[in-house]
């Protein structure tokens, strides 16, 4: 297993690397946080759980950490994924084999131990219970049980955890380039009096998954967007910058 091994330089280089690439690539990023979610108690642990859509999901987790909240981030990233690119390791990344048991056990256990440590922070950990990447619209989403398991670690030592759905969306609007549209749900406070098992806690994530992508679907389809605040603006595109030009030489003017 690939373990976290953090560092300031290279947090910092990558949040400036992220930002570049995001107004490279994208028209806008823009992002729905509810107050709830803001004002989580540090004091209890939360972990992120989100769809796998994109290329970009590693990317967005650092941006939305360092952007609204007070927290130690971690992320789970896939074996081979993380021995291609270890630098995440230095961000807050470690890695999960789910081809070898004895290794995906210690990793659940690894996490559950990050999320327990002692802080002024809050400790967070971002997941993909997919475990693949998979197109938004899949109707049926299978989540593995690896984020139960960590709740149920957490909560031997822990009065409780906050579970927040996280969703993403790529969308081409009124522009050149995508938008890109997060996400998040209201927090929920998980107890141990309330945990009702693994494979009953998964199943409500994945539900709650399914209808957080749905209801972000519609609301861009409708373009019902006014709680989405702008995180990020793209550089101006080609399309736009010709806009400009043929308003300056008066070429918009729609003729009689």
């Amino acid at each position: 297993m690939l373990t976290v091994r953090r560092s300031r330089v290279y947090t910092r280089w990558f949040s400036w690397y992220s930002r570049r690439q995001f107004k490279r690539h994208f028209h806008a990023v823009r992002v729905s946080i509810p107050p709830e979610t803001l004002d989580m108690q540090l004091r209890y642990p939360v972990i992120f759980y989100c769809n796998h859509a994109y290329w970009w999901d590693g990317f967005w987790s650092q941006l939305c950490t360092e952007e609204f909240f007070r927290q130690n981030l971690y992320i789970i990233i896939e074996y081979q994924q993380l021995v291609r690119h270890r630098f995440f390791t230095r961000l807050g990344a470690f890695s999960i084999d789910r081809s070898r048991p004895r290794s995906a056990v210690g990793t659940l256990e690894y996490a559950a131990q990050r999320l327990m440590e002692k802080s002024c922070k809050q400790n967070a950990l971002w997941v993909f219970p997919q475990g693949m990447i998979e197109h938004v619209d899949k109707q049926q989403l299978r989540f593995y049980n690896g984020t139960s398991s960590i709740v149920s670690r957490v909560l031997r030592e822990s009065k409780g955890i906050y579970l927040v759905s996280v969703v993403s969306r790529i969308e081409y609007l009124d522009d050149q380039r995508p938008d890109l549209f997060l996400s998040f749900n209201v927090p929920e406070f998980v107890e141990e009096a309330g945990y009702t098992g693994q494979k009953t806690l998964t199943k409500h994530m994945q539900d709650k998954t399914v209808d957080h992508l749905s209801v972000l679907k519609e609301k861009i389809i409708a373009r019902d967007t006014n709680d989405f605040r702008l995180l990020i603006k793209g550089a101006e595109s080609i399309n736009k910058k010709i806009e400009r030009f043929r308003r300056l030489v008066g070429l918009s003017r729609v003729s009689p």
